[in-house]
């Protein structure tokens, strides 16, 4: 981590740990591109010396970030096979997908 500073969000399903400064892909946001989004479900902030942990969510923190682009993931290639049946089956999937900038990680009250 670049900064004293970080928190855990989550998002998508997902949970990424980020401070400012950091780069993450995260699940389709419907912002466009050079927008500010804000994550407001912080499970978990440390600003210092001080640590707090939500249950389930910090109350007041928030983490600000900007929109760098809407991207597709690489493809992946999902293949199944039933053996001796003659069966198989070939599927591909992109997953849309956000690079989000942090901005910065507020520790709220």
């Amino acid at each position: 981590m670049k900064s004293d500073s970080y928190a855990v969000i989550r998002t998508g399903g997902k949970q990424y740990a980020v401070s400012p400064g950091d780069k993450i892909r995260v699940e389709k946001l419907p912002q466009n591109q050079g927008e500010e989004v804000r994550f407001g479900d912080v499970l978990f902030v440390k600003s210092g010396d001080q640590a707090r942990a939500g249950r389930p969510t910090v109350a007041g923190a928030e983490v600000v970030g900007q929109v760098l682009r809407q991207m597709r993931d690489k493809k992946v290639l999902v293949f199944k096979k039933r053996s001796k049946k003659g069966y198989k089956k070939l599927q591909g999937h992109r997953q849309f997908l956000t690079e989000v900038l942090i901005k910065t990680v507020q520790a709220g009250n």
